[in-house]
This record gives structure tokens, C-alpha cells and sequence, in this order.
């Protein structure tokens, strides 16, 4: 049994004792011909300890709630870089999938640089090119990053054709002045704090390498 499936059994285990003891007091009463004032103490405190075990339970639900459950990513594992970048941009964009991949819930990792898809890694989407709509063009033109904790939720959906079709989170993180890292979870509500932290400062590290090195570039 998976240690989740332990954990969910454990919770419901107070609930289960306080109805099946609340429920044989009450049989214990009714087949009782003549009650005694011993046990109708008995029978209130029972009852009592029943009740507080249903709320234990109850209570236990609610602090330990449910993880959100994964989904496998529907699409082909893949590794595409664009073929005329530096050596030292395909080395970091390499580098920077892989942390991200192995580090991450990220099972989906898309750069897009200046109009451009540099790279695409992991679970690959149908389609392999990207035309920015609302979500994308706010991150590119405000510098901010949008956390979409579960994409079926929001309309603006429909956008991400280029990520695996039943994608559940999505991070869009601005990589440089130009670019954005886009990331694809197969979980709703799956990346931490730290996990948003982590993915900041790694699209921060490409995003100065890739204007140190493609924008200094001389136009071919």
C-alpha cells in the first residue's frame, strides 16, 4: 500500500471507532430491560468519547488535507535546442533543464527568447513553435511571473498549445529583458515558495546569459 493510502486510512480510523462505539451503545441500550444508574453514567460518557473521536477525525481531515493529485503528461519526452546558438548558450540551457526537471515538479520546460524558441525539453507538446498571447505578452512586457496554480481553471488556457495538452500548473517566469522560461507541472498547485524562488533565479542566470551573448552578437 503507498504511503499516502497509509496516511488517508489512518485519518478516517477515529472517525470509523467513534460510529461503530456510539452505535453499539446505543444497541446496548435498547436491548438493556432495566437501566441502571451506573450505566447510564457509562452510557453518557461512551457517547462523549464517541463524539470526540469523530471530531478528532473530522479535524484531521481538514489539517492534513489531500495532496493534489499527478496526472502522467500526455506527449513524446524530447530534447529540442535551436541549432544556431553559442556553445555556452546551449551548455546553460541544458544545464538549466535539467536542474529544473530533476529539482522540480516541472515535467515540461519551454525557452523563448526574442520571438524565438531556443529550446523545448521533457514532455513535448503538439505544437513546437510559440505565438505569445495575453499571459505571455504580460510577463514579457512587465517583467513579472504569473503562476497559473491550476491551468484548467483559467480561460487564457488556450494559449499554451504548445505545452502537453493536459498541462495542470503552469509558471511563465521572465528570463532577461527579451525572453521567458515556461514550465509545465502535471499537478494543480504543485510548486513551493521555494520552488518559485529556485525557478526565479535560474531563468535570472539565463536571462544574463543570453543578453550577454545574443544581443552583443553581431546581425547575421
Amino acid at each position: 500500500m503507498a504511503q499516502s493510502d497509509v496516511n488517508a486510512v489512518l485519518r478516517r480510523l477515529p472517525i470509523a471507532a467513534g460510529i461503530i462505539g456510539s452505535t453499539l451503545l446505543m444497541v446496548n441500550r435498547v436491548v438493556t430491560p432495566a437501566l441502571s444508574d451506573s450505566q447510564a453514567r457509562s452510557d453518557v460518557l461512551g457517547i462523549i468519547l464517541s463524539a470526540v473521536l469523530v471530531l478528532t477525525g473530522l479535524l484531521w481531515q481538514r489539517v492534513q488535507p489531500h495532496p493534489p493529485e499527478a496526472v502522467v503528461l500526455t506527449g513524446e519526452p524530447g530534447f529540442e535546442l535551436a541549432e544556431d546558438l553559442p556553445d555556452e548558450v546551449k551548455t546553460d540551457l541544458a544545464w538549466a533543464s535539467h536542474l529544473l526537471l530533476t529539482n522540480t515538479v516541472t515535467r515540461s520546460v519551454v525557452a523563448y527568447y526574442d520571438g524565438k524558441v531556443l529550446l523545448r525539453r521533457g514532455v513535448l507538446g503538439p505544437v513546437d513553435t510559440v505565438t505569445p498571447g495575453a499571459i505571455l505578452n504580460r510577463v514579457l512586457t512587465q517583467g513579472k511571473a504569473v503562476y497559473l496554480v491550476d491551468l484548467k481553471l483559467y480561460p487564457g488556457r488556450v494559449e499554451f498549445n504548445y505545452l502537453p495538452e493536459n498541462t495542470q500548473g503552469v509558471i511563465c517566469q521572465p528570463m532577461g529583458n527579451k525572453g521567458a522560461l515556461i514550465l509545465a507541472a502535471n499537478a494543480p498547485r504543485s510548486y513551493t515558495q521555494q520552488d518559485e524562488h529556485w525557478v526565479e533565479g535560474i531563468a535570472d542566470k539565463l536571462g544574463e546569459t543570453l543578453g550577454r551573448i545574443l544581443d552583443a552578437a553581431p546581425p547575421v
